[in-house]
């Protein structure tokens, strides 16, 4: 079993002509994706599932799927992808912006959120629901307050949006320190998803690999062959915009 977990950092799956922050993967591409996955015999599920069967031994041809933002086009568009290849994926959702659209970006189009029935039919799709936070607010900088509501209360309400356990969080941004840690390991998370590798790299700071609509099988098997290598250091997200 590969000594790191690979884990994939999506977004918004939807055709678009404007992506500043290279979000955005057409619905074509992530179908050419996964089956790049398939293909060689790697099969992408939820962070939960992933951590749960590394645990016990197993896991090691599995591939971690993420969605941050909880964009209304993972309904729409991902899950049925998904499904198509026998995949789950985890979304990180802000219950704090349901029904609103990504207003956290000074650039690009505004694209819509799931609202509390969307992230209920992704539930019931068989993808995990984790938490990016009540307002997409960066950790570090945010007040005892403020953090406590991006970490504790919203997985409260994902919990009673969803009646499941929510066992994932997602820094927005991918900025983490040791405060953010503390308060996201306390609100009672088993995991986070973080970007880049760090020294806080470990269960609640995940490093993710961006995965974009330039991404073609030649590129996925560089940064599959090159995982290693960035768990090192190496960092392959765009530093504007990314973890939207």
């Amino acid at each position: 079993m590969p000594a790191e977990p690979w884990l994939l950092m999506y977004h918004s799956v939807t055709r678009c002509t404007e992506d500043p922050y290279r979000v955005t993967v057409a619905p074509d591409r992530l179908r050419r994706q996964l089956r790049w996955l398939k293909n060689r015999g790697l099969r992408g599920v939820g962070i939960a599932e992933l951590l749960r069967e590394r645990a016990a031994g197993r896991g090691s041809r599995l591939v971690g799927l993420t969605f941050d933002d909880g964009y209304a086009d993972f309904t729409e568009n991902a899950v049925p992808l998904l499904r198509e290849h026998g995949f789950t994926a985890t979304v990180f959702v802000l219950p704090g912006r349901l029904g609103g659209d990504n207003a956290w970006d000074p650039l690009g189009p505004r694209k819509p959120l799931l609202t509390e029935e969307g992230v209920r039919n992704a539930a019931i799709a068989g993808m995990e629901i984790g938490s990016h936070g009540m307002h997409h607010v960066g950790l570090p900088d945010a007040d005892d307050a403020t953090l406590v509501a991006e970490t504790a209360h919203s997985r409260k309400l994902l919990r009673e949006i969803t009646d499941r356990p929510v066992e994932g969080y997602c820094y927005a941004y991918g900025d983490v320190d040791a405060r953010a840690v503390d308060a996201v390991r306390g609100a009672g998370y088993s995991y986070a998803c973080a970007i880049d590798p760090g020294p806080l790299t470990g269960p609640y700071a995940l490093p993710r690999i961006h995965i974009g609509n330039e991404d073609t099988a030649l590129r996925l098997t560089a940064k599959r062959l090159l995982h290693p290598l960035r768990r090192r250091g190496m960092s392959d997200a765009p530093r504007a915009g990314v973890a939207r």
